[in-house]
């Protein structure tokens, strides 16, 4: 019971102070210009791509036939997208084709 009670004195500064290095390492990419334009290019980039993805889920849904509406998909922004899609449709793609989203239907597009 001692041990575990200095163990904790030990412990909570750890998640009561979160460490400094991610913000040291934002402030220099954000402070130097040349590090904030490769960052803004590299971000621009990414987004793009996630955005390409979700066009491209889009047309593959009506290559293969599908008739439903899913300008949803690409009308959302960021790096997850809820497909509309219930949970017995979830378990059917999970359970026949592997595909593993979660059960309200969110997918991520940076995969």
């Amino acid at each position: 019971s001692a041990v575990l009670s200095q163990i904790k004195i030990l412990v909570r500064p750890m998640y009561s102070n979160p460490p400094v290095h991610g913000a040291r390492i934002a402030a220099e990419v954000l402070g130097d210009e040349k590090l904030n334009t490769q960052w803004r290019t590299e971000l621009k980039g990414m987004a793009d791509r996630i955005n390409s993805m979700r066009s491209d889920l889009v047309s593959q849904l009506k290559v293969e036939g599908s008739t439903l509406d899913w300008s949803h998909i690409t009308s959302q922004i960021g790096m997850f997208c809820f497909t509309g899609l219930n949970p017995q449709q979830v378990d059917k793609l999970r359970e026949e084709h592997h595909i593993y989203i979660t059960r309200d239907g969110r997918i991520s597009m940076a995969g």
